[in-house]
């Protein structure tokens, strides 16, 4: 596996964690002074990820355009979500992230858009995608943690 993408794995795998041992009400509770909760921000890295991986490189993003406007930078919870939410997250956790070894091991990754972030780095090609994304997914794994415990 990548480098890069077995960190992305690794932080996943603590976060699968989170979606495995906390309750329904725990996922959905957004505690006094915060703005999300921790499925919002397991959710949050899923979307990311396949926007700066692969809506960057002009290919197919492997989740819904609902899942985008939901939970992409800026969104926050509009209500509670359900089990079968929870599942289905659990599950693209790790799916995903196989795709994308496959597709980086099938070199489908032929183009990027160059995208500047929020700390002011232009990603130029998919690599450095996926390396900006395991910064970004260790934020919200950080925020995920402090909201455990408020909840």
């Amino acid at each position: 596996m990548n480098f890069s993408l077995d960190i992305t794995l690794k932080t996943r795998k603590i976060m699968y964690h989170f979606l495995d041992t906390l309750s329904l009400e725990q996922l959905n509770t957004i505690p006094k002074g915060f703005t999300n909760n921790v499925f919002w921000n397991v959710k949050h890295c899923i979307v990311v990820h396949q926007m700066l991986v692969y809506g960057l490189s002009n290919l197919p993003l492997h989740i819904s355009a609902e899942e985008v406007a939901g939970y992409k930078k800026g969104t926050k919870p509009e209500g509670d979500v359900s089990e079968v939410e929870v599942e289905i997250c659990k599950k693209q956790l790790f799916d995903l992230l196989k795709q994308t070894e496959i597709d980086l091991a099938n070199k489908a990754f032929t183009t990027y858009k160059e995208y500047t972030v929020t700390t002011n780095t232009t990603l130029t090609n998919v690599q450095q995608a996926i390396e900006f994304n395991n910064f970004h997914e260790g934020i919200h794994l950080g925020y995920a943690m402090a909201l455990m415990k408020c909840i």
